[in-house]
């Protein structure tokens, strides 16, 4: 039975989660993985400017699995870029360096319980500096916050996008699988919203003009209210 791999020592959860090309729908995309333990090391060695040996010792393996850790984070991420896919940051063998617990995923069950529930916003792209979506149903996608290290994902929604109707059906059954606890967007419709709140998400309407990042800063902060019902008719969808 192979021995079980060591787990690298990592300062922190990414940023992000995902990086994708501008205006690419994603079921029209390939994407490529890199695993978080990589992109520590691209940290160390390509943002920080350390050498092997010193980046090494950081991560708690030997020079020569920092190297191959390294060349490994090198190819995806150029592959990535050099053919216009998906990155997304997800999985591997590591720990975060300040936690007790030790995970091979962001969200593993092992890893540290979240203080706060999962936020979807609806968004004009895959970033937390994208503009929100004022409308959640025909909105471009979602990214889903992990508001307490503000790493994410982008959930694409060009399914929904396309349908005549039940898009906000559609996209809340998008949100529903993501585990968010919470949406935060310009407007729900009434279907959608008590599609949401059916299974047990919060609603918070009224956050168009504005990008993610600040949307989930004044969720955060208490400056936003779960809706208790849909807003009136004539939002847009």
């Amino acid at each position: 039975m192979p021995r079980p791999r060591k787990l690298r020592c990592v300062r922190r959860h990414p940023v992000a989660a995902f990086y994708k090309p501008n205006g690419i729908p994603m079921r029209q995309l390939k994407s490529v993985t890199l695993p978080v333990e990589g992109l520590e090391a691209l940290r160390l060695s390509d943002a920080e400017g350390l050498d092997h040996r010193d980046a090494a010792v950081l991560m708690e393996v030997s020079r020569p699995t920092f190297s191959r850790i390294l060349a490994d984070a090198r190819r995806s991420t150029a592959q990535a870029i050099t053919n216009g896919w998906a990155l997304h940051i997800e999985g591997g063998a590591y720990r975060i360096e300040s936690e007790k617990e030790t995970t091979s995923k962001p969200n593993d069950s092992n890893s540290k319980e979240p203080i706060m529930e999962k936020i979807a916003v609806s968004c004009e792209g895959p970033s937390l500096d994208e503009p929100v979506d004022p409308r959640f149903g025909r909105a471009a996608g979602f990214i889903i916050v992990d508001p307490d290290t503000m790493a994410f994902d982008y959930l694409d929604n060009g399914v929904s996008q396309a349908m005549n109707r039940g898009a906000g059906i559609q996209a809340a059954e998008i949100v529903g699988r993501s585990g968010a606890k919470v949406v935060l967007s310009g407007y729900v419709g009434p279907k959608a919203f008590k599609t949401l709140e059916a299974v047990g998400i919060k609603v918070c309407q009224d956050l168009d003009n504005m990008t993610v990042r600040e949307a989930v800063e004044r969720y955060k902060t208490g400056q936003v209210e779960a809706a208790q019902e849909p807003n009136s008719p004539g939002h847009p969808a």
